[in-house]
């Protein structure tokens, strides 16, 4: 039976009138994840439901992005003029967010998040109250047990008004849907906002306009989308990205996560398949033996990709284009079971082979996030690479289980998953979306799923990635510990580690090869610790000692062997590109080296000392960027000193 027409607006207003209206009692509000949130129309909602007090409204939602504002003086300078390029000044921020962020929710308004911007709301007791600790898969059963009533959802629009696309998160609401209607109760009212900047995206996401009850078109100008400023790459995420390149499996599937250690991964693969000789130098450098590595020589060796990678990851971004453009990604798939397996056994025909190179898809994913330059790509697709990606439910992307299992086994042959991990510990565990005290940083979101179905498919591995050490108030602390209050992923699905000092392949191993395997990625200056606690804690025999060669996992040696390909562009700040200006990149730069060399009350006076007792001059381009060319007062004299010294001292001219 064909669905009504949708109710059409242009005011956001007479839209939540007839939200209103159209539902009796408590509001149960459903909401996408990222760039599919309808800010303005949840802006409007909320400034609704603020003054009815009567009328309860919950919000389920993930991911509630919100603009940078910096937590020093420094900082917001650099960010005031940067957001206002890159966002735009008439970005709309969620005014939900920034009730949150001062525990400022009216009492009949809640907002229940199952993933939240890293790091952002550790302090909002609202938010760390509400947060849901769920799998990416098993949202939709939880938003069907909330008995949620309306979707809200952003999306893009066709020439004539018939269709509409829901582009960047088809995750969750098709799953949604289909779980709330299975208990038993109405199908949600569905709202749409049309924005004209979100890319089309054919095929799955594109529905009638009639699949929505309302559809509000709001006047122009349209703000940007929310673009994740792309970050710089270190030696630390280079030397990770790259270990972790060489396990990928030609003819393979590769999922990836976000983030500059994503970046660094995706740079080199890229590295690895156009310039295959540079890439093994840098390599060599890093580690003679890496080319020895059993989890490398199982992997089928570090050769260029003849047959190309299947993208199957629950987010397309940044790294992803990259690999598409290079031809990284670039083995297709089709949804006929029989044909894949011929495909992967060598009996397809040279016909059977055309159809899927014709027919078939290179990339599935749930939902996107990227930059500026991201979204240009998406929109302006060609019509081969357009065919060539398909957005999918999540349950298709990150599950195995309850559709057709047999296919995706097939589909995703010698998968790597890779995602990042804040802590592990030397037994296995990882440590990935909160601390010990309960506070959650971010989510589970797909992680579990990833390494789940690593274990499930026979020639599949879960890699998680984790800087060795981290910052702690100024001291350095090791990631890789014995043991933490709070766990991500369990010591029984321990698979591979990768840190910037190598690989540490600990699937099935028993405890004390795990322990001595996860010692040996661990910073040199706190392996003896962790040895003589794993033996106080009858987890390795007393007389073991250290390899020699282990000692080499250093900073200075990493950067050592880096330096080269720093220096010649092989490996570049900004290997994705940037949305900062020339300037602005030194100044990054340079205001990171002052962080980390002011965490502590010692720390500062030294580099304060330093500062005043500094010859450098110029960068005049750089101090006019931040307002301190011509220094008003103490502090900001003593800030374009500081300025100075960390620019000095982070290399620019």
């Amino acid at each position: 039976m064909a669905r009504p027409a949708p109710a059409e607006f242009e005011s956001l207003d007479a839209a939540v009138d007839l939200l209103y209206s159209r539902i009796d009692g408590p509001l149960h509000i459903g909401a996408p994840l990222g760039i599919g949130k309808p800010h303005r129309l949840l802006n409007a909602l909320y400034s609704r439901a603020v003054g009815h007090t009567s009328r309860r409204l919950s919000l389920y939602t993930a991911l509630s992005l919100d603009l940078p504002d910096g937590s020093s003086d420094l900082e917001k300078r650099f960010l005031g003029p940067f957001v206002s390029r890159h966002f735009g000044d008439d970005f709309p921020r969620l005014a939900y967010v920034q009730a949150q962020r001062r525990d400022a929710l009216p009492a009949h308004i809640s907002v229940e998040e199952f993933y939240v911007q890293s790091g952002a709301l550790l302090n909002s007791v609202q938010a760390q109250t509400r947060y849901a600790s769920l799998n990416y898969t098993h949202v939709a059963k939880a938003l069907a047990d909330r008995g949620v009533n309306c979707i809200v959802q952003k999306v893009a629009g066709n020439a004539d008004g018939t269709r509409l696309s829901l582009s960047s998160n088809t995750d969750l609401t098709f799953d949604a849907i289909d779980a709330i209607v299975a208990r038993g109760l109405p199908r949600p009212l569905l709202v749409a906002e049309i924005d004209p900047e979100l890319p089309w995206l054919d095929g799955t996401p594109s529905v009638e306009a009639a699949f929505f009850d309302i559809v509000v078109t709001p006047a122009g100008p349209y703000p940007k989308l929310f673009g994740l400023p792309r970050q710089p790459v270190g030696d630390v995420d280079y030397a990770i990205g790259l270990y972790a390149s060489a396990l990928v499996r030609d003819g393979g599937t590769l999922q990836i996560g976000i983030g500059a250690l994503a970046d660094a991964l995706c740079h080199a693969l890229a590295l690895r398949h156009t310039d295959n000789a540079t890439y093994r130098r840098v390599l060599q450098a890093l580690d003679p033996q890496l080319e020895r590595h059993p989890a490398v020589l199982a992997s089928g060796g570090l050769g260029a990709f003849a047959q190309g990678l299947y993208g199957c990851s629950e987010m397309i971004n940044e790294g992803f284009k990259r690999l598409v453009e290079v031809g990284v990604i670039r083995r297709k798939v089709v949804d006929k079971e029989a044909l894949m397996q011929r495909i992967a056994d060598g009996s397809a025909s040279e016909l059977e082979h055309e159809l899927v190179e014709r027919d078939g898809e290179f990339l599935h994913g749930a939902f996107y996030l990227g930059s500026p330059a991201f979204y240009d790509w998406l929109r302006n697709l060609d019509e081969a690479t357009r065919r060539g990606i398909g957005m999918k439910r999540v349950s298709e992307v990150n599950e195995l289980y309850g559709g057709n299992e047999s296919l995706e086994r097939v589909q995703r042959r010698e998968a790597r998953f890779f995602n990042t991990c804040m802590m592990a510990t030397a037994l296995g565990a990882a440590v990935s979306d909160g601390l010990e005290d309960g506070r959650v940083v971010s989510g589970v979101g797909g992680q579990y799923n990833f390494v789940a179905m690593a274990h499930a498919l026979p020639d599949a591995r879960s890699a998680l990635l984790l800087r060795a050490t981290r910052d702690d108030a100024g001291k350095n602390a090791s990631n890789i510990r014995w043991n933490y209050g709070h766990t991500t992923i369990p010591r029984h699905l321990r698979d591979l580690y990768v840190s910037e000092y190598g690989i540490a392949d600990v699937r099935g191993l028993a405890d004390e090869d795990c322990v001595v395997a996860m010692a040996g990625i661990a910073d040199a200056r706190f392996q003896a610790m962790l040895l003589a606690t794993a033996q106080r804690s009858k987890k390795l025999h007393g007389g073991f000692k250290a390899p020699a060669a282990w000692a080499r996992n250093t900073p200075l040696r990493l950067g050592a062997a880096l330096k080269p390909f720093r220096s010649d562009g092989t490996l570049p700040d900004y290997p994705l590109g940037s949305d900062f200006t020339e300037v602005e990149q030194r100044v990054v730069k340079a205001l990171g080296w002052l962080k980390a060399n002011t965490a502590t009350r010692s720390g500062k006076l030294r580099t304060i000392l330093a500062a005043l007792a500094s010859g450098h001059r110029g960068e005049t381009e750089a101090l006019a960027r931040m307002a301190l060319d011509a220094p008003k007062g103490l502090s900001q004299w003593l800030y374009a000193r500081l300025l100075r010294h960390a620019l000095g001292r982070t290399g620019s001219p």
